[in-house]
């Protein structure tokens, strides 16, 4: 019997929606279930052909667990070892030698570091930044973000140069990113299931989250030849990636389609949240997906770094064929979804407890944020690079908590 183990956070329609449909398909064959953990032993042999993972990168113990299983030869969905290593900035300049359109970005310092981190630490740094420079460069308004972060957190439009300075100030140890950003017409998020299939949402991330506003009712919202580009930089980037669970979101400013997240390996796909064509979409692609996987040849998992980060790539064959593929074979594998049903009251009312966080941090989206009270004692805020990062380190010792502002469409 082969088995499927599903690592889940607080999401309950669709990890069950895949044990349901996993095992209804296996017919004892396979079987599905919830994983469930103690202590891990260091020879413990692993349980589980395929383990889907929703939820370890928010849980250390989780991707520990799953880099184990995968030595043992378990594929995850998504893989650990890739996940751990990534970040935003690195997609974004990735997507750059990809051809894929990327507003412009800067990778900024730190404001604070850990205790320990002095002066000496820092010499490399450029003091004081050149935040003028760095304003020019990407423009504004701007967006002001984690580099791997996620959930919409910690994520800010900043105006003016000054508002720039108080948001990073607020920012710790976090490192963050300023990106460009896009006025745009059009607005879609893309799933990517398996590096092949490619479901495109319609959608307005300026209005509030369950509100049933968000995925937009237009069945010719993107021309055909657009819908084609995008579907292709899906592919491109999750294959490059190496993603086989994936969401890829793009601001289309005239005609251009600019990919501003798609570091996005566990996305959301709550029946509440979603509705109930995506929901089912996903589930059941997630499903052909595990079927596809469980019926290719293993092999003996070979213990080297290298070959953990990518286990399975897709075959240069495929890759090649890709980039030729006819606009019908293109077509088949995309899908530009009909409008949701609205989700039963009771149903959306039991998901409450799994989006509280978010209907704050993604209300009012694009709308300048109020710029806030200057306290008398602060200064104007500076990275804490070469030339006095030492009491910085140590009030970073203290400074744990970092305000969260609202979100925005880059986020």
């Amino acid at each position: 019997m082969k088995r499927v183990g599903i690592l889940v956070g607080r999401e309950k329609t669709f990890p069950s929606a895949l044990i349901e449909r996993i095992n209804e398909r296996g017919g004892g064959a396979v079987e599905a279930e919830f994983i469930k953990l103690g202590g891990v032993r260091l020879d413990e042999a692993s349980h589980y052909d395929i383990i889907i993972d929703r939820i370890s990168h928010e849980v250390p113990f989780y991707r520990a667990f799953l880099k184990r299983a995968a030595l043992e030869g378990t594929y995850i969905i998504n893989n650990p070892f890739w996940w751990s290593a990534d970040d935003k900035f690195f997609n974004y300049s990735l997507a750059t030698k990809l051809g894929v359109a990327i507003p412009r970005t800067v990778l900024l310092p730190q404001k604070d570091y850990i205790e320990g981190i002095t002066s000496e630490s820092l010499r490399n740094l450029e003091f004081p930044l050149d935040w003028q420079g760095v304003v020019d460069y990407v423009g504004l308004p701007a967006i002001i973000k984690p580099f791997d972060g996620g959930g919409w957190k910690n994520v800010s439009r900043v105006n003016s140069l000054e508002e720039l300075w108080r948001v990073y100030d607020t920012t710790g140890t976090l490192c963050m990113t300023l990106q460009e950003f896009i006025q745009f017409d059009q607005f879609v998020r893309c799933y990517c299931i398996g590096q092949e299939e490619v479901m495109i949402m319609p959608y307005d991330p300026r209005k509030p989250y369950l509100s049933g506003e968000q995925y937009i009712n237009d069945p010719h919202y993107l021309s055909t030849e657009l819908a084609q580009r995008i579907a292709e930089d899906v592919r491109k980037l999750n294959r490059a990636l190496g993603y086989d669970i994936n969401t890829v979101e793009f601001a289309i400013k005239d005609g251009i389609p600019y990919a501003i997240d798609f570091m996005n390996p566990a996305p959301d796909a709550e029946l509440a949240s979603v509705g109930e064509f995506y929901h089912n979409w996903v589930t059941n692609a997630v499903v052909e997906l595990v079927f596809k996987r469980l019926a290719e040849p293993q092999t003996a998992p070979r213990y080297r770094w290298d070959a953990m980060l990518n286990p399975r790539p897709v075959s240069e064959p495929q890759q090649a064929l890709s980039a030729v593929a006819s606009a019908a074979e293109q077509a088949a594998r995309t899908i530009i979804a009909q409008p949701v049903r609205e989700i039963p009251a009771d149903i959306a009312a039991g998901a409450s407890d799994l989006v509280n966080s978010a209907v704050e941090a993604v209300s009012d989206l694009i709308k300048p944020t109020e710029p806030a009270e200057p306290k008398p004692t602060t200064k104007r805020a500076r990275p804490t690079t070469s030339k006095e990062p030492k009491s910085a380190a140590k009030k970073s010792a203290t400074k744990t908590a970092v305000r969260v502002k609202k979100a925005t469409p880059e986020g």
